[in-house]
């Protein structure tokens, strides 16, 4: 698991690199970049919160994609892709006050 670990660590620390290296260059800023600058973002943050282990290799990657086609689209429409956390804030504070009363 150590190994694993190891090998995980560094390929995003060799890809981080690669992408911020590509990131400087307005004209490396393709829609595969940024794809591979999402699934970077979003492994990282799997991995923070130790959710990156817990399916199948296969099953995660797959939701990965999901997740960042879905704010790649958001970035395209010109909506943030911090949209979805400002709908949960509503929902979440929403619930709060209906608890409440």
């Amino acid at each position: 698991m150590k190994k694993i670990a190891i090998i995980a660590m560094s390929t995003l620390l060799f890809g981080c690199s690669a992408l911020q290296s590509g990131a400087n260059s307005a004209t490396e800023n393709t829609t595969s970049n940024k794809m591979k600058a999402c699934l970077m973002t979003e492994a990282n943050s799997r991995y923070q919160a130790g959710t990156l282990f817990t399916n199948s290799v296969k099953e995660t990657a797959t939701d990965m994609i999901k997740t960042c086609m879905k704010n790649l689209a958001l970035q395209s429409a010109g909506i943030s892709a911090e949209t979805q956390s400002t709908a949960e804030n509503i929902i979440t504070n929403l619930k709060t006050m209906s608890s409440m009363q």
